[in-house]
């Protein structure tokens, strides 16, 4: 039974996702655009803005601990983190959940998150074009301007490629196509 629940939260997730990439104006009305600051309670009870960032190629991420395909992306973040966090990297993490704090942090401590989590509001979520879709992942340059979005699960390949852009060790990955 569980399996059929995550097989079918993968081919939703999957599905949100093809769909939304084959509209191609979706990244092209964000990309270049600063992206919107805010400010959230992180999971130790301190405020986060993303403004905190700057200077630094981010990866915005809204989840929630109920998503199947979150949890195959968080152990990769983790280790994205390590790899490209000397670099300037910063994965940011935005629970969307309508759970506890506690219950957050466990679930955080569990899967060996390594980068903040923020406590999600739908209001910050909107100002991002809304998150219908979790996981829904936002790529953010050094210089505070959104390159990309994506919905649903991706392969690690794609996070790879977007990071790289992020710190300018690529060519923009859409030029490339």
């Amino acid at each position: 039974m569980v399996a059929a629940i995550v097989a079918a939260m993968l081919f939703a997730g999957i599905h949100a996702a093809r769909k939304n990439r084959a509209s191609g104006s979706v990244t092209a009305q964000f990309r270049g655009q600063p992206a919107p600051d805010f400010e959230l309670q992180a999971l130790d009870g301190k405020n986060v803005k993303l403004s905190d960032f700057h200077g630094k190629a981010v990866l915005l991420n809204f989840w929630a601990t109920w998503c199947g395909p979150c949890k195959i992306e968080m152990p990769w973040f983790v280790e994205l983190q390590k790899e490209y966090g000397p670099q300037g990297f910063q994965i940011v993490g935005v629970a969307m959940d309508d759970t506890s704090t506690d219950e957050i942090a466990k679930f955080a401590k569990e899967m060996g998150v390594n980068y903040p989590v923020l406590l999600g509001k739908e209001s910050v979520g909107q100002s991002y074009g809304g998150v219908g879709v979790l996981p829904t992942t936002f790529f953010i340059d050094r210089d505070g301007k959104l390159l990309t979005r994506e919905f649903g699960l991706q392969s690690r390949s794609v996070f790879v490629d977007h990071i790289k852009e992020a710190l300018g060790q690529t060519q923009s990955v859409q030029a490339q196509k």
